[in-house]
């Protein structure tokens, strides 16, 4: 699949990470040298991607250096996000949140990024959550969390 298509079918703000990612791809893949001050990330820090009005209610570290966390908002909403302890190279990640035992409400980013994977969204008030994230070769799988 070509990046047109693949951005296609993203949301615009999901376009503009994919961008970036496949851009430091193609210069990494060039051989060239990059210099990104300001690289390091506290693997406990929230990035704040799920947007205004998002509260961390559960977070889970990977041994691989990410942290996923699972934020919940007033309107209903649970979003998840993998943030990478430390940023630049393009890493293999993901996020994914889905209501328990409904396959239809489930959302992922799965892809190369150089900072975080997500977010992703699912309605989930008045039910329990399903989410995890990963990156590199570490993951986290929690199944029937917070409920409510």
């Amino acid at each position: 699949m070509t990046i047109f298509r693949i951005l296609k079918v993203l949301p615009d703000s999901r376009k503009k990470r994919r961008v970036a990612s496949y851009g430091a791809a193609a210069i990494l893949a060039a051989g060239a040298t990059i210099g990104l001050p300001g690289t390091a990330q506290a693997a406990s820090a929230y990035n704040g991607a799920c947007g205004s009005g998002y509260t961390v209610i559960d977070q889970q570290r990977l041994e691989s250096g990410a942290t996923v966390f699972l934020t919940y908002s007033s309107g209903g909403y649970n979003c998840v996000v993998t943030v990478r302890e430390y940023t630049g190279v393009v890493e293999s990640m993901n996020a994914w949140i889905m209501r328990s035992g409904d396959e239809s409400s489930s959302d992922e980013d799965p892809g190369d990024f150089t900072s975080y994977a997500g977010p992703v969204y699912t309605y989930a008030k008045g039910s329990c959550v399903d989410w995890g994230g990963s990156y590199m070769y570490g993951s986290t799988t929690q199944r029937g969390t917070h409920c409510g």
